[in-house]
């Protein structure tokens, strides 16, 4: 409570240094600022680059963390770290990463290229994706504050019951934890609802679900998991909140509770989680495979149908992650089958991909191989995954650095991957500018490299018998070499970070603008409008005629896509500070509630109410941009 109030006292003390005291003029000075621009803005592009930009943050922080894991683990019997700071970096490593890297990171990417996708202005609730962006920063921010206030979350990421009750874990660590998912979770839930509602909804005309690019597609459904796996989450995170702060029982097994209610609220989010951050990859890559063969996706239905498949037998088969529990062999013999079962949809969009490579006019783009290089790394992680299937090697491989390895191939060799693919591939959509080529198959090959140096090995850690989650190990059992490789792959992951880091600034400075169709052979709508990207995206709705509109008018020897409508006035939604005063309120919130100081925590729930209230009587309809504007725009960023 008092360091609260020392750093609260301490940040206002700073705030009236910055604005010279009371200044009459500070409140224009602020709204006429860059930053209140961003802070406010509802446009889906800025929202989806502030996702970028904090995601890539915490990527970074996650990754610092696994390194300072693997320094730990280099040699045998280390004291580089306590066995406690290791289990605290362990635990906000897995939560930062899935939390607070993957998915942010894929929805920057859903926000900014979606709704180009599908030929909208704009999504169908912009003051939603704003709040959903501040909500996941003030919850991410929130989680990662445990470091300095007490000591960070020391459960690992699933956070079994009952190590993460107040008996075995007594610092705040878990709290924080806990109240910070649950406002990041909120988040969340409200972008998969607003980018459902805005496919579904904001589609251009011609447009069918069956014209629908494949990045749109997994992003739709990916969204609909987000909808359905999340409230079991929340409704754990809620149940753990009680237990650890009002004294109720619900996972504590000595007052009657039951710890593996946890386990299947955990996994039944957790698992679906993992489709959440693949399937998006899996159309970036279906997108990038397709533009640079020179190809239309092979078997696009099919395509279609086995991410639909994906996405409900991930709901099916969340008991694989408990079959040591002691469920009984009918139940486990039935969720192995189910299993089992999502390889058949997996494989089908392994062998679309290699079909459309076949015969195809391939470019080695920096994107292009990519996601040549995660077909094999997925594919890897993916029969590592029917092997755990299997119940009585799962009980062998269980709590073994075998998972370590095997998740690992599916989420960086998957999601990490794709998200660099589509870096690569959008960046002169989002930027204006193609990162430098000679540097991104640099940083592909050293982070390729670096990867399985870093993960392969630890198949055989496993099999060798060394368990996950341990700070050290005996000298002479056969594991000090593969550690040791392992650590310096890890470094070589870390050098090819730093190399895209050093593309992205070099690009900035120096790197000249690049045309409308940045690659030439763009297949579709986002590649259809100006560089810059206009606010308002299409100055005339597209008319959607076939799969891969752009590519299939300029078959026709047209230049672009038909427009849908005359050009006229464009009515766009106004800037609002509302969500991020609702997040700060959430925030507040949150953060006494974890220091148990109660009149803060109301506090802060009285600035939510006071935000909903402000939203709920505002009368703002928004404003038009008139069609002088808009022509003079055009004629800019064409020119």
């Amino acid at each position: 409570m008092a360091t609260f109030i020392i750093v609260t006292v301490l940040v206002l003390f700073l705030v009236a240094i910055w604005t010279g005291g009371y200044d009459n003029n500070f409140l224009q000075r602020v709204r006429g600022s860059q930053a209140w621009d961003w802070i406010t803005t509802v446009d889906h592009k800025k929202i989806g680059i502030m996702y970028l930009a904090a995601g890539t943050v915490f990527l970074v922080i996650g990754g610092i963390e696994a390194l300072l894991m693997r320094m730990q683990l280099i040699i045998p019997n280390n004291d580089f770290l306590s066995g406690d700071l290791f289990n605290q970096l362990l635990t906000m490593h897995g939560t930062t990463m899935i939390f607070l890297a993957a998915m942010p990171l894929l929805f920057g990417l859903m926000n900014y290229i979606v709704p180009l996708q599908i030929g909208a202005r704009d999504v169908s609730f912009p003051f939603l994706n704003a709040l959903g962006f501040w909500l996941f920063l003030a919850g991410g921010t929130l989680l990662n504050l445990s470091w300095f206030f007490g000591g960070a979350p020391d459960a690992g990421w699933t956070n079994y019951a009952p190590i993460a009750l107040n008996d075995y874990s007594t610092g705040p660590g878990i709290d924080f934890y806990v109240l910070g998912l649950q406002i990041s979770g909120i988040g969340t839930t409200m972008g998969g609802i607003n980018l459902i509602a805005t496919i579904i909804n904001m589609r251009a005309p011609g447009m069918s679900f069956f014209r629908m690019p494949m990045f749109t597609w997994t992003t739709f459904i990916a969204s609909a998991l987000i909808l359905f796996a999340f409230p079991a989450l929340t409704i754990g995170l809620a149940l753990m909140m009680f237990d650890r702060l009002f004294g109720t029982a619900f996972f504590d097994a000595t007052r009657g509770g039951d710890s593996v209610i946890w386990e299947h609220l955990f996994w039944i989010f957790g698992h679906p989680e993992v489709y959440i951050v693949i399937l998006p990859a899996f159309g970036i890559m279906s997108d990038i495979i397709s533009t640079f063969s020179r190809k239309r996706l092979f078997g696009y239905s099919s395509m279609v149908f086995a991410t639909s498949l994906i996405g409900f037998l991930g709901f099916m088969v969340w008991v694989h992650h408990m079959f040591t529990v002691g469920l009984g062999p009918m139940t486990n013999s039935i969720f192995a089958v189910a299993t089992m079962a999502i390889a058949v949809p997996t494989g089908i969009k392994v062998f679309n991909w290699l079909f459309t490579l076949w015969g195809g006019q391939i470019r080695f783009t920096a994107a292009m191989v990519w996601a040549l290089g995660f077909i094999p790394t997925f594919v890897l992680g993916g029969v590592t995954g029917v092997m755990l299937a299997v119940v009585p090697a799962d009980f062998q491989f269980h709590d073994t650095y075998f998972v370590v390895a095997h998740f690992h191939y599916v989420l960086i060799g998957g999601t990490v991957f794709g998200l660099f693919a589509g870096g690569y591939y959008w960046w002169p959509r989002m930027f204006g500018k193609k990162l430098s080529e000679k540097l991104g198959l640099w940083h592909f090959w050293l982070f390729f490299a670096g990867f399985h140096m870093t993960f392969f090995p630890q198949h055989f850690l496993g099999v060798f018998g060394m368990p996950r989650r341990v700070f050290t190990y005996q000298a002479n059992e056969g594991m000090d070499a593969i550690n040791f490789v392992s650590t310096i792959g890890a470094f070589a992951m870390a050098l090819g970070t730093i190399i895209f880091v050093y593309n992205i600034y070099r690009t900035t400075r120096f790197a000249e603008k690049a045309p409308a169709d940045a690659w030439d052979d763009g297949r579709t709508l986002e590649w259809v409008i100006p560089n810059p990207t206009p606010e308002y995206n299409f100055a005339q709705l597209p008319r959607v005629r076939s799969n891969d509109p752009l590519w299939a008018e300029k078959m026709a020897g047209n230049k672009t896509v038909e427009a849908a409508e005359p050009l006229g006035p464009i009515h766009m939604p106004s800037a609002s500070y509302v969500p991020a005063l609702m997040s700060l309120g959430f925030f507040i919130a949150g953060f006494g509630f974890i220091l148990r100081a109660n009149e803060i925590g109301a506090l802060g729930l009285v600035v939510v109410v006071i935000a909903m209230f402000m939203r709920s009587f505002d009368q703002d309809h928004g404003y038009h941009i008139e069609q002088e504007e808009v022509e003079r725009v055009e004629k800019e960023a064409r020119a």
